[in-house]
């Protein structure tokens, strides 16, 4: 099953007929997980909040999401690289979801209570592949962090 959705996220001249939304779900789940492996601390905390954000996305129950993050783990682990996960997620996903996207990585960038450089650049790479703009990200941040009652971080 994995080795069958790699290969149709990561070949190099992908049958868009084959790459179904819930391929883009996948790779959402699959930077979801890289941003909070950035840092090198993949916390319990981070591993909830995706849990948390796949629910939420895909209306998933708590043992669903947590299946779907192992698998989200796995995927991202074999990824050769980033750009082909914001390329399925820009041909799949509207641009105000993107934003929501963004919104979601902020919140795992936050989940662990610390500020990592890498966590937020990776964000702003991911941001910018996706075709949202610098200024976006930076109010989608500030509508996250205040959601957390992080405000000033």
């Amino acid at each position: 099953m994995f080795r069958n959705l790699l290969s149709r996220l990561f070949a190099e001249t992908p049958d868009s007929g084959s790459l179904a939304s819930h391929d883009a779900e996948v790779a959402v789940a699959a930077l979801l997980v890289r941003i909070a492996r950035a840092d090198d601390r993949y916390s319990d905390e981070e591993k909830h909040r995706i849990e948390g954000v796949l629910a939420r996305r895909r209306g998933l129950g708590p043992v669903e999401a947590a299946e779907e993050r192992a698998a989200a783990e796995m995927i991202e682990a074999e990824a050769p690289d980033t750009v082909r996960f914001t390329r399925i997620i820009k041909e799949r996903v509207d641009v105000q979801d993107r934003q929501n996207v963004i919104a979601a990585m902020w919140e795992i960038a936050y989940a662990d209570g610390s500020r990592a450089s890498e966590e937020e650049s990776m964000i702003r790479l991911i941001a910018g592949l996706l075709g949202v703009n610098d200024r976006d990200s930076a109010l989608v941040r500030q509508r996250v962090l205040e959601g957390l009652g992080l405000q000033g971080q």
